[in-house]
């Protein structure tokens, strides 16, 4: 890991807390939706660090590399599903908020395929991971995966 400070060295107990609920957001929702929906946001972020990380937490998963390539042009690719497209038309909405208020136009997709509670644990994964975004980018943090040195 390479930084310019470590926010973990540097507040290990707050950072562990922070750890602990992105892990909670994903109980309850698909392993492969919640990789989407995290590079997604990272995409629109600029976030190198977590696009890399996440992309290959996914391909490990068994995310293909066609969904992976076709994940910035989602809207327009056949190759996700109804459930996939609501949770990423609530990731865009709910990245770009400070663009424009869609996340009413999106809530009805989102209401028709996940039920209040995924709708929650959803809605915490896609601003904990838009806080990922924005603590990489404060702290200046590249992680080397392993699965990427491999390769």
């Amino acid at each position: 890991m390479t930084e310019k400070m470590d926010p973990f060295a540097a507040a290990p107990a707050l950072m562990q807390q922070w750890k602990a609920a992105a892990d909670a957001a994903e109980q309850g929702l698909e392993k492969s939706l919640a990789e989407l929906v995290k590079i997604r946001a990272s995409q629109i972020n600029g976030c190198a660090n977590c696009i890399n990380m996440h992309s290959i937490d996914a391909h490990a998963h068994g995310e293909s590399e066609q969904r992976l390539y076709l994940l910035a042009a989602w809207r327009e690719a056949p190759v996700f599903t109804p459930r996939e497209r609501a949770a990423l038309a609530w990731t865009d909405a709910l990245t770009r908020l400070s663009q424009g208020h869609t996340q009413s136009a999106a809530k009805a997709d989102l209401d028709a395929h996940f039920t209040p509670q995924e709708q929650v644990a959803l809605t915490m994964l896609i601003n904990i991971i838009n806080g990922w975004n924005r603590l990489v980018a404060a702290f200046g943090l590249w992680y080397d995966m392993p699965a990427a040195k491999a390769a």
